[in-house]
């Protein structure tokens, strides 16, 4: 499912986050940068061990709830990885969703200070940390689509979801945004 925003392109993809032709991709990472399960251990994996020396060289204090860092892109054929620090979902009401549009603006945001054209993204938070597949592709879409009418940059966002649970769940919310 592709829609355009100006200049701009948002797709949904179903696949394999690391292996999106993109020059950025937004990783599911923890608050330590330590590496994981998940979306953030599959990019660990096939980067290789150049985003954990990065991350230590660069954020030893880690990185907040709802911000993100840039590493180099390591093994991957993306320059770079935007380790993205969503919320653990708590109920709704300890300002997860404020903390998500975060996460993902901060990606953008380093898309566009790094000069990338085209980034890839997961659905944050959406695994082990529990936040509702439908409220994340609410909160997700609404900031990406934001993002792109306001700054028409980058010029190609690629929602990468693992599953055709949340592949369905993010296509009914871009139509509902859209329409």
């Amino acid at each position: 499912m592709i829609v355009q925003f100006g200049e701009c392109r948002l797709q949904l993809v179903q696949g394999d986050i690391t292996r999106q032709d993109v020059d950025a991709i937004a990783n599911a990472a923890n608050s330590a940068l330590a590496g994981g399960g998940g979306v953030d251990g599959a990019i660990h994996r096939a980067a290789g061990p150049l985003l954990k020396q990065q991350t230590a060289a660069r954020y030893p204090d880690g990185c907040p709830t709802g911000s993100a860092v840039a590493t180099d892109g390591g093994n991957l054929s993306a320059k770079f990885v935007f380790h993205a620090v969503g919320p653990v979902w708590g109920g709704g009401d300890q300002g997860e969703p404020s903390q998500l549009a975060g996460a993902y603006r901060r990606c953008l945001e380093l898309a566009v200070e790094h000069n990338c054209e085209s980034i890839a993204i997961p659905a944050i938070s959406t695994g082990v940390y529990g936040y509702p597949m439908d409220l994340a592709a609410q909160t997700t879409l609404t900031t990406v689509r934001d993002f792109l009418v306001s700054h028409q940059n980058p010029k190609r966002v690629n929602v990468v979801l693992f599953d055709g649970g949340a592949f369905g769940a993010f296509a009914r919310v871009l139509e509902s945004i859209i329409g």
